[in-house]
């Protein structure tokens, strides 16, 4: 019988297609890019956010990593919105063939749905905490609403996205917000390493300060505020220098081989092509949510509405990364504390801030567990 496994290339082949992919790569980096790949509709626009509905598998059984996870053939009732950060773009629910959370959730059973916040660039300086948390939040669920047929919803959302989740729920009251899973979401900003440690020492300095001179970094231009999307992928990659040297040494041992330069080279976008934040959005996190820390405190301001945590009820499991280096275990913890929910559990994973997501061992961890704790709670 004739063997059918691949043979390994020679060194004089790997020579050959290291320049071949190097090439093409530089010119052509697009055809590396094989993020976004799943079937979905649009259902809501407005501006640069939009609504997804992503279409049912037609596969019986699909890939993930190494295992074979057969697509269930019965519909959750309860449909599940992936809420991302602002930072990152949607592509990270969808990042690659063999790992996607949204191919996975699709396959679990789930009716799946995806707000995307869009390309924010220096136009958009003024969209607001308020923008995203009293317009578009409510605006995205009603699409969702309207499309699935279906009342109840299920957050599953990552970072930021978990904050702008619990803030909505929170600020609306919304009863049909049946569960939420929160990802790696600093709820304690005075609990994020280096950086929630400075925020937790100069608070009081800064409150004097503001009313002594009766000046407010909120008084300040959106524009002059506003972080570019360079600045957010250069503090991203800052968490781990090393990680990112190691990583393109391995891009060049491997480049002969077109499938990791794929992998690798779709994975890099999301580190180096981040999102810009907006000006007026960096105002309230940093006065708000970062020096006076309040949703941390059970309560926060949003626009002339009252943000109170503990009117929150739904079920709530939140993740925290092990070796996060970004968001803390006891940043990420504080949401059991502020919410009123009776059905709350809160896990640690391996992975820091991107693999406690979206790494090698997530779908092991992060993705099955958030999948078999929500398939209980979405007959």
């Amino acid at each position: 019988m004739e063997s059918t496994a691949r043979a390994k290339p020679s060194l004089t082949e790997k020579a050959f297609w290291t320049m071949i992919n190097a090439v093409e790569r530089r010119l052509f980096s697009d055809r590396f890019i094989v993020s976004n790949k799943t079937p979905y509709d649009i259902i809501y626009q407005d501006g640069i956010m939009s609504v997804r509905h992503y279409l049912p598998l037609e596969e019986d059984e699909i890939q993930v990593g190494d295992t074979m996870v057969p697509v269930e053939p019965v519909r959750q009732r309860v449909p599940v919105v992936l809420v991302p950060p602002l930072a990152a773009t949607a592509m990270i629910f969808d990042l690659l063939p063999q790992r996607s959370l949204v191919r996975y959730f699709l396959a679990r059973g789930f009716d799946v749905y995806l707000i995307d916040w869009g390309e924010v660039e220096a136009e958009h300086h003024g969209l607001s905490l308020e923008s995203y948390v009293l317009d578009w939040m409510p605006a995205a669920l009603k699409a969702v609403r309207d499309d699935s047929g279906v009342k109840d919803i299920s957050f599953f959302a990552y970072c930021m996205g978990g904050l702008l989740a619990l803030m909505y729920t929170a600020v609306s009251q919304d009863r049909h917000v049946r569960n939420m899973v929160t990802v790696a979401s600093p709820v304690d900003m005075h609990q994020v390493g280096i950086a929630g440690r400075v925020l937790s020492l100069v608070y009081r300095p800064a409150q004097i300060v503001s009313q002594l001179l009766n000046i407010s970094l909120l008084d300040l231009p959106a524009r002059f505020v506003h972080v570019p999307g360079w600045f957010n992928s250069f503090v991203f990659k800052l968490t781990n220098p090393i990680g990112s040297v190691i990583s393109s040494l391995e891009l060049l041992v491997n480049l002969w081989d077109r499938e990791y330069v794929k992998e690798h080279t779709t994975v890099s976008q999301w580190f180096n092509k981040m999102v810009d934040y907006p000006g007026e959005t960096i105002k309230g996190m940093v006065v708000h949510m970062g020096l006076n820390n309040r949703m941390a405190r059970g309560r926060m301001r949003l626009g002339d509405q009252e943000a109170e945590f503990k009117q929150i009820r739904c079920s709530i499991l939140a993740f925290a990364g092990e070796g996060d280096k970004l968001v803390s275990v006891r940043s990420a913890h504080k949401v059991l504390d502020i919410v009123s929910s009776e059905d709350k559990e809160f896990c640690v994973v391996p992975g820091g801030h991107a693999g406690v997501f979206a790494g090698s061992h997530a779908p092991d961890n992060t993705w099955a567990m958030g999948a078999d704790w929500l398939l209980s709670r979405s007959s």
